[in-house]
């Protein structure tokens, strides 16, 4: 079976409830441990490897967290990532526990990405109270459905290929970058 394939249905089996609650903005959320622990059994199922990773990157004097969440088996891969821009100071944290937050959100975008989970209308998504980490780009956001209204015009994964080196070499921030490989990791999923 096809990575493709495999990834579909994972998809379509996957069941992520979100299963927080934060108490000063009253709603519901899920975390990546809620990801995680729902994602797993399936990968396993499906015999596929999910694996994160996480780089850092400055852009104008700020740091962001580019995560990215792949899986593999011996057919090949698929991974997404998505960034987080770390807060300049939030109340009670020291420096790593700032990265780490930044990287927890990049990480769960990263994998609704990958997983095709839609966090929309979650408050999660629109409301950290001025103080966590912001969502740069990912599946849904203005700026990939942008690129991916871009990337319609490929109809094969070979269009795609030669499309891309153009679009990633007009990227100016990491914010761009992120969502032209968003952008063309959905188009790619589509086309396989």
């Amino acid at each position: 079976m096809m990575i493709g394939e495999t990834l579909l249905k994972i998809q379509s089996e996957l069941k992520a409830p979100k299963a927080q609650f934060n108490g000063f903005g009253k709603y519901n959320y899920r975390s990546c441990e809620d990801i995680l622990e729902a994602v797993k059994p399936l990968c396993n199922k499906h015999g596929v490897t999910l694996t994160l990773s996480d780089t850092i990157t400055g852009c104008e004097g700020r740091v962001y967290v580019c995560a990215k969440a792949s899986i593999f088996d011996t057919e090949g891969d698929i991974s997404v990532t998505a960034y987080a821009r770390e807060s300049e100071t939030k109340k009670g944290m020291d420096a790593a526990q700032i990265t780490g937050a930044a990287s927890s959100y990049a990480r769960k975008y990263a994998l609704n990405g990958l997983f095709c989970i839609d966090d929309t209308k979650d408050a999660d998504t629109t409301n950290d109270h001025g103080n966590g980490p912001s969502i740069a780009a990912g599946p849904g956001t203005k700026l990939v459905d942008e690129w991916y209204a871009s990337f319609l015009g490929c109809e094969t994964i070979t269009d795609l290929q030669e499309a891309f080196p153009a679009a990633i070499k007009s990227a100016k921030t990491p914010i761009d970058k992120a969502a032209i490989v968003a952008a063309k990791d959905i188009r790619k999923r589509e086309l396989v």
